[in-house]
């Protein structure tokens, strides 16, 4: 593929990130399961093992995201969202037609592979905008990531994959870029409490159209509120920097030959992340090592730019990878069987209680990328450490769900709502950090593969198959009590502290690397960005 052309200016990446929040709001249908499972399961007649197995299908598509990985390299980031928005719309109309039973006897398995295509929708709406703005940001990926991260999702990504774009990044620090990301982290709590806030009321309280006409008005206009940057920044343009991200030292002279300027390792362009990796022949290369203009290759090292082949030969990418699919694989079983645990503990109406999760869920990524990317520049603190913290409170929210105390459901969905969402974040900062950004997507997206996986083992195997077992002794197809899934969390509390030694040790590894990557207070690029 040719070299894409880099959009120029301040203002187009700022304008491409609002673009993103709004897709990835749109896109955060996967997490609305538990609220239609149940549905799945009456009309359907399944039973908890085969509603948990739709389940798995639903974190299968989100999280397979190998594919969108290779193609991010290639194509377009508008190309990857038009793949996703006919993934989503095919999938989820054919949802549709049998929860409403429109075409009734669907077979099980196509429903299956539907849900599948519909959530796979997500992967490609999530690679698209993350690894454009983690290239755009460079030395703001935390932030990034935590901020980040049907037919009316189809519209939206179809209107919008125009302003998805690769663009020139900022020449390094600039304090209003730190402005810029406090505003848009404001603009977002302040979204998801007011929708938390109206779901809550609207459980309680009837609202009448016009009320209900100003509550959707209000929340337009906080979804439109990251627009104000780059509306600010064409109304009062700042005065314009070099977009040239110098790595080593400001006096390197770019007047160089074009031998030794396309191999040069003193200046990174973000361009060469979209580069064909063959565009030089084999015979070119040698001859300019031959002549002394390209140095042989190495082997990278950790904070260099790895191939995938490269990347999973390190120790340190299977540590991140175990103690990443531990901590989502726990979490993602308590979300897909969060209505079936809301029923058993006496809760009717599980909506709260997945708004709950999915709020706590949003501060944690949140607050993750914006906690961890202050500490990594003030004390070099990899970012691991906060995945080892939050897997000790997962365990203690596992207790709690274990204990079935009154009052202890809520807190024990916030607790590990938040601290699901802080995994997430810090396994993309990570990755992009300790194996560079050429190849992240398909890095990150092997990563994403603990997601089903863990599914599929705590979720369907142990879960579900324990609820049915206890539902059969209840002889009823709904379980009721404690002893519904109290051996699943004391088990998922034993993961989770599995999970917690795995991610200690990895952060052990790593504090030398970090400690290089951050010497200045400010991210190091890679040498090998544009190799």
């Amino acid at each position: 593929m040719a070299k894409l052309v880099l959009k120029a200016g301040s203002r187009p990446p700022w304008v491409g990130l609002a673009a993103a929040v709004w897709i990835q709001i749109a896109a955060g249908n996967a997490y609305n399961f538990p609220l239609y499972s149940s549905a799945l399961k009456s009309v359907l007649g399944l039973n908890q093992q085969q509603v948990t197995i739709l389940g798995v299908a639903n974190d299968v598509g989100e999280n397979l995201s190998l594919f969108p990985g290779i193609a991010c390299n290639k194509f377009p980031p508008w190309a990857l969202l038009l793949v996703g928005s006919v993934l989503c719309f095919f999938g989820y109309g054919l949802i549709w037609l049998a929860v409403t039973q429109t075409v009734s006897n669907l077979p099980y398995l196509l429903l299956w592979l539907a849900l599948c295509v519909a959530t796979n929708s997500n992967a490609w709406f999530g690679t698209a905008v993350l690894v454009t703005n983690m290239r755009n940001f460079p030395l703001s990926r935390g932030t990034i990531s935590g901020i980040l991260k049907a037919i009316g999702v189809s519209t939206v990504c179809l209107v919008l994959m125009y302003f998805i774009r690769p663009c020139t990044p900022p020449s390094g620090e600039d304090s209003s870029v730190h402005v810029h990301f406090i505003f848009t982290q404001a603009s977002s709590i302040l979204l998801a409490t007011y929708l938390v806030i109206t779901t809550i009321l609207s459980d309680t309280v009837s609202f009448i159209d016009s009320v209900s006409y100003i509550l959707v008005s209000i929340m337009i206009i906080l979804m439109i509120t990251p627009l104000a940057i780059p509306l600010k920044m064409t109304l009062f343009p700042a005065t314009p920097k070099s977009n040239v991200l110098m790595v080593d030292s400001p006096d390197v002279s770019t007047q160089t030959s074009p031998l030794i300027a396309s191999s040069s390792t003193s200046v990174a362009y973000v361009g060469s992340f979209y580069e064909n990796e063959d565009a030089s022949s084999d015979v070119e290369i040698l001859i300019a090592e031959g002549e002394g203009a390209v140095r042989k290759k190495r082997r990278p090292k950790r904070g260099d730019d790895f191939k995938f082949k490269e990347a999973i030969l390190k120790a340190d990418f299977w540590l991140l990878w175990f103690a990443y699919s531990l901590g989502v694989g726990s979490g993602i079983t308590v979300l897909n069987n969060l209505a079936q645990i809301g029923i058993s503990l006496g809760v009717e109406d599980t909506t709260t209680l997945l708004s709950v999760f999915s709020f706590c869920n949003f501060i944690g990524r949140l607050g993750a990328g914006a906690v961890s990317e202050h500490f990594v520049r003030l004390k070099t603190l990899p970012r691991t450490f906060w995945m080892s913290i939050t897997q000790v409170i997962m365990i203690i929210g596992f207790l709690l769900y274990a204990s079935a105390l009154d009052g202890t459901l809520y807190a024990a969905t916030a607790l590990l709502g938040m601290c699901y969402g802080v995994q997430y974040s810090i396994m993309v900062a990570t990755v992009s950090e300790l194996f560079g950004l050429k190849h992240f997507g398909v890095i990150s997206s092997f990563m994403m593969l603990g997601n089903p996986i863990g599914a599929l083992l705590f979720s369907v195997f142990l879960a579900a198959n324990l609820y049915d077992t206890e539902a059969s002794k209840q002889g009823n197809s709904t379980c009721y009590g404690a002893n519904c899934f109290r051996i699943t969390f004391l088990v998922l509390a034993c993961v989770c502290g599995i999970g917690t030694i795995l991610s200690i040790i990895l952060t052990v590894r790593i504090r030398p690397v970090y400690q290089m990557l951050y010497a200045s207070g400010s991210f190091r690029l890679s040498r090998t960005s544009n190799q």
